[in-house]
């Protein structure tokens, strides 16, 4: 990655780890393989006391969905066929991010099902109306962990 793609993966990163937000509803269905689960994760940006939450996604958009992508892409893995697409050293990068996105009548959209090998099957939706929602499919409960980890939760390791 160049240094100045990289720059500018930072600065997102910077951005998207500054959203405040929390989390008004999460529902899980089972797929019909009854093997893989759909994740859904109702999302509001949370503002000062005399900020409106539609505020926020003036400037925490881009950043709050690379910051969750670049998340998806660090903890996807491959699946079937495409462990042979796969880079454990592999870096998700601002043209991953561009490629993926997309601006419509809902809002700004983030979809991504396979990049170079890993299985990310990750929807973000950000509304103008300062709401979001996260869809994850065959990623159990990883988009919790996600969300965890931008709220500053710590994670046991094993050393």
């Amino acid at each position: 990655m160049k240094n100045e793609e990289r720059n500018i993966g930072y600065r997102l990163l910077e951005t998207g780890t500054l959203a405040g937000f929390r989390i008004v509803d999460t529902s899980t269905e089972l797929a019909q393989d009854k093997e893989n689960v759909c994740v859904r994760v109702e999302l509001e940006f949370q503002a000062e006391e005399d900020d409106d939450p539609a505020d926020i996604v003036e400037w925490a958009s881009f950043g709050f969905i690379f910051t969750l992508a670049v998340l998806s892409f660090t903890d996807a893995r491959p699946r079937g066929t495409s462990e042979v697409d796969f880079n454990t050293k592999d870096e998700f990068n601002v043209g991953d991010f561009l490629q993926c996105l997309s601006f419509g009548k809902n809002g700004l959209h983030f979809s991504a099902d396979y990049i170079r090998g890993r299985c990310l099957k990750t929807d973000i939706t950000i509304r103008p109306d300062g709401s979001a929602t996260l869809t994850t499919w065959g990623r159990g409960q990883a988009v919790l962990r996600w969300l965890d980890r931008l709220k500053g939760k710590k994670f046991m390791e094993v050393l």
